[in-house]
C-alpha cells in the first residue's frame, strides 16, 4: 500500500488517502507540540516510538473486543488505518488528578478518585478544547445518545485493560484521551494511543513518563517513552 496525496498535517502526525477509498496512511513525525501547538520541537526517533507502541497497544485493544481502525504495520513510523467519520469529541478518563483537571477543581495533582471519571470535550484547538456534556453533543450533532453511550462504555473497558498492562509493568495510569469515529456505521477506535496522549508515572516513585516531560521542560521524553515501551513489550 503507498502513499497517494496528503489528506491533512496534525500536529504530530501526517495522513495519507490509498489506492483502497476506505483505508489511510497514518505516518507519525517527530514533532512534539505543546500549548494546542503554539510550541512545537523535533524530538529523534519520536516517530518511530509512537508508531510502534501505538500499533502494540491498539493490537492489545483488537485482542480485548475493542474495535480500532489499525489494519497493519507498514514502516518504522507508518501504519494502515481504517477511513473514519471522526466524532469531533475526546473521551478523557481520569484515575488521578492531574493537568486540567487539577487546574479547574484546585484539588492536588495525583489525588486518588475512588473511581474514574469520563469527561468530553471538543477538538479545537482556538478554544482550547473546552469541556462539553452529552446535551452540547446532541444539540450540535456531534454524536448520537447510542454512539455516546457505547464510546462511555468502550472508554472504561479500555481504561480497564490498559491499567492493568502498565500496573504489570510498574506504571500508574493516571489519565488518557481517546477518540472515536465511524467505520461502516460502527463506532470504532481511531487516533493513537501513546505517552503523547496519556499520563504514565511510575509507581515507586510517581515519575512522570509522558508528555508532561516536554510540557513540563523536565528532559529524558523520548527516554522516557522508550523506557515504557519496552517494560510493556514493545519491540522498537
Amino acid at each position: 500500500m503507498e502513499k497517494l496525496s496528503e489528506l491533512y498535517r496534525g500536529k504530530a502526525k501526517t495522513v495519507y488517502s490509498t489506492e483502497n477509498p476506505d483505508l489511510l496512511i497514518l505516518e507519525f513525525r517527530n514533532d512534539t507540540s505543546a500549548l494546542d501547538g503554539q510550541r512545537i520541537e523535533q524530538l529523534e526517533r519520536k516517530g518511530l516510538v509512537n508508531n510502534k507502541f501505538n500499533y502494540f497497544i491498539m493490537n492489545k485493544l483488537h485482542e480485548a473486543g475493542i474495535p480500532t481502525q489499525v489494519e497493519a504495520l507498514l514502516s518504522d513510523t507508518a501504519i494502515l488505518v481504517k477511513k473514519l467519520d471522526m466524532i469531533p469529541v475526546e473521551c478523557v478518563i481520569r484515575n488521578r488528578a492531574a493537568g486540567s483537571l487539577v487546574r479547574r477543581l484546585g484539588v492536588e495533582e495525583g489525588f486518588i478518585f475512588n473511581q474514574p471519571t469520563f469527561e468530553l470535550f471538543l477538538k479545537n484547538d482556538e478554544l482550547h478544547d473546552p469541556m462539553v456534556n452529552d446535551s452540547l453533543c446532541y444539540a450540535f450533532n456531534w454524536a448520537t445518545e447510542a454512539q455516546l453511550s457505547q464510546m462511555k462504555t468502550l472508554s472504561f473497558k479500555i481504561n480497564t485493560i490498559l491499567s492493568d498492562l502498565f500496573d504489570k509493568a510498574g506504571l500508574i495510569l493516571v489519565d488518557f484521551k481517546l477518540e472515536f469515529g465511524l467505520f461502516k456505521g460502527e463506532i470504532t477506535l481511531g487516533d493513537e494511543f501513546s505517552p503523547d496522549n496519556c499520563r504514565l508515572w511510575e509507581k515507586e516513585t510517581l515519575k512522570k513518563m509522558d508528555k508532561d516531560r516536554f510540557r513540563q521542560n523536565l528532559g529524558g521524553v523520548i527516554e522516557a517513552y522508550e523506557e515504557v515501551a519496552k517494560r510493556i513489550g514493545v519491540t522498537l
